[in-house]
């Protein structure tokens, strides 16, 4: 078994906005699909962790001198939103269960495996 990472990204003040999704209905609908998703993944012993992620503008990075800066690391790029951590036997699968999470969520799903 391999574990696999699924990555959801947004594009840049989207959760600023408030424009994840076209209007609050939406939104509640696409978090119902992806606890579904959730169950499903659990229950096929096939989930290892998820989380969504605060906004990117909450972000900071430490350097090596221990100093802080404010802001994600690529300001202006599409930012990492949540993920998924997932356990499946190969590619095939992972990218099954990574087409039924976009099909939940309502975005692009990006799939890596873990080394």
């Amino acid at each position: 078994m391999s574990q696999y990472l699924l990555s959801i990204y947004h594009e840049p003040g989207v959760h600023a906005s408030g424009t994840a999704y076209q209007s609050e209905e939406e939104m509640q609908n696409a978090f119902d699909k992806v606890a579904k998703f959730n169950e499903r993944i659990m229950a096929d012993g096939q989930f290892v962790y998820a989380c969504g992620l605060t906004p990117p503008e909450s972000a900071r990075r430490v350097n090596i001198d221990g100093s802080v800066l404010s802001g994600p690391a690529s300001p202006g790029d599409r930012q990492l939103g949540g993920f998924w951590v997932i356990e499946v036997a190969d590619d095939e699968t992972a990218l099954a269960v990574a087409q039924r999470g976009a099909e939940a969520c309502g975005q692009q799903v990006e799939v890596r495996s873990m080394q």
